[in-house]
């Protein structure tokens, strides 16, 4: 077999070699989108933690929303009335202290106040402030009177006028009822819906009523409210929609346009 003239068989040739800051270029663009992605996670993250704890900081020390569930404001609120709720006014809880910010103004008489019911702190109540600690106070046939004055209630509705009635839970009342009354006969023996008192309102505590006087579970039944149990004030009703209602999505559909922006009074 003949051999072949001047045919050579080509060695391997050795791998480039590359400069190291051109190896460092290549990682570098086969890293980047990677990391691109990772660092906007980071900075998401970071967004939403920092939302987080200013919406929590905000609804601990200012501001907090509130529904209506029941009719015991009628006049004033309706259900399916959502309430932002100055928390500063009272001055707010510092949680895990049991302690509270300075105040703004101390509670006055007809504030409506937003507080944690005293036989359940963990519902919340909407009513009216009526009394202020060492008010006398009473009521005659439905009518507020206070510290011997009758009042003049513009804001208090009844649904049921002339019908009065009388419940075992009103029977707290005989504790707090003033004495020189109940020995000369003037305190009701019975206390009723639309009659009772004189009593008088113990320290660091107040006495709260619902504008729908007839149909308003408040301090006739259960008693004084302590002022460790306030939250806030009412601002305005930010959203509002009417639930007595067949349709679907009564919330998108039944919206109460007029009450929307409405100040608390």
């Amino acid at each position: 077999m003949a051999e072949s003239q001047g045919i050579r068989t080509p060695a391997s040739s050795p791998l480039p070699q590359f400069p190291d800051a051109l190896r460092a270029d290549a990682l570098r663009a086969v890293n980047k989108p990677r990391a691109r992605v990772w660092h906007a996670l980071i900075e998401w993250a970071k967004s939403v933690s920092v939302a987080i704890v200013l919406f929590l900081f905000a609804r601990t020390f200012f501001i907090e929303a509130f529904k209506i569930p029941s009719g015991s404001m009628e006049g004033t609120l309706l259900v399916g009335d959502f309430l932002l709720v100055n928390k500063l006014l009272y001055g707010a809880e510092v949680p895990l202290t049991g302690r509270r910010l300075p105040a703004v103004r101390a509670p006055q008489h007809g504030d409506v106040v937003v507080f944690e019911y005293p036989r359940d702190p963990s519902k919340h109540f909407v009513k009216r402030l009526i009394g202020l600690p060492g008010d006398t106070l009473a009521m005659q046939d439905g009518v507020l009177i206070r510290n011997g004055s009758l009042r003049q209630e513009r804001y208090a509705h009844h649904s049921e006028p002339g019908v009065d009635r009388a419940y075992e839970e009103f029977e707290w009342q005989r504790d707090y009822l003033i004495r020189s009354a109940a020995a000369s006969g003037v305190s009701r023996v019975h206390p009723s819906r639309n009659n009772w008192g004189p009593i008088v309102v113990p320290p660091r505590h107040y006495f709260m009523l619902g504008d729908n006087r007839d149909n308003s579970l408040d301090s006739r039944y259960w008693g004084f409210v302590p002022d460790s149990m306030l939250k806030g004030a009412p601002l305005f009703i930010y959203y509002s929609y009417s639930p007595d209602t067949v349709t679907r999505l009564p919330w998108l559909t039944h919206i109460r346009w007029r009450r929307l922006g409405t100040r608390i009074q």
